[in-house]
């Protein structure tokens, strides 16, 4: 049952990480060249520069599988998967190039000609990803296309500082310093005296004295006093029975 469990587990995450792994791949690799939209509804383009629609496919296929791959064009192709929609376009302009749209699916919802789609990805898909009809009433077809098909959902531009932040940042090796609030104390590099769990112990000496007063009673907190013997008195008394 545990093995069960588990299984569950990883099918559902398994693909939220290579969909993040495919998002930083496509960002590394090829420059941000327009945006539009925000929130839930965003289109990120991306230029890859010399190569053809099935050859980007391909390699964004061996990187990540997608729920769906639609059949091999060189103008157009589609990758399905489960946050997001990547359209692959020939550029019109620069037929060598082709532009790599990341759609999320809330974009593609509210932008996109399901009739255009239908030549691309299988009706189940496009019943589900349209809602049945309730979406799916756009005339987008794609960024090549922007300039006769627009999108509803604002106008593409170039991408702004902020934008442009959604490339992973660059990691590098740094050292800091921890200093003490003491005009006298020294500062020391992380690390160096050990961390958080293995910290040496600070060098330090004490002195423990105990109280010689006269009271021969009395202790110390190390020592407790002597306790007398509790006094008694003779006595006697009776019993009787609750009637």
């Amino acid at each position: 049952m545990n093995g069960i469990k588990s299984l569950l587990v990883f099918s559902l995450i398994f693909p939220l990480l290579a969909a993040c792994s495919l998002t930083s791949t496509i960002e590394d690799q090829y420059p941000l060249e327009s945006v539009n939209g925000s929130g839930a509804q965003t289109s990120y383009i991306y230029r890859a520069a010399g190569l053809t629609v099935p050859e980007v496919a391909k390699a964004l296929v061996d990187k990540s599988k997608p729920q769906q791959e639609s059949v091999e064009k060189k103008d157009h192709m589609f990758l399905v998967y489960s946050d997001k929609i990547i359209h692959l376009q020939q550029d019109e302009k620069k037929l060598e190039d082709t532009l790599i749209e990341v759609d999320s699916k809330e974009y593609v919802r509210n932008n996109y000609s399901s009739s255009f789609l239908q030549g691309y990805l299988v009706a189940s898909l496009l019943g589900d990803l349209f809602g049945n009809g309730r979406y799916g009433g756009g005339t987008y077809r794609g960024y090549s296309d922007r300039d006769t098909y627009k999108p509803q959902g604002g106008t593409y531009h170039k991408p702004t500082v902020q934008e442009k932040k959604i490339a992973p940042p660059m990691t590098v090796d740094r050292t800091g310093s921890i200093f003490k609030r003491s005009k006298t104390a020294d500062s020391s590099k992380a690390g160096e005296r050990g961390g958080i769990l293995n910290k040496s112990p600070p060098k330090s000496s004490g002195t423990i004295t105990r109280d010689n007063g006269s009271d021969k009673n009395a202790g110390s907190w190390l020592t407790p006093r002597k306790a007398t013997k509790p006094k008694t008195r003779g006595g006697f008394g009776r019993i009787t029975r609750r009637r």
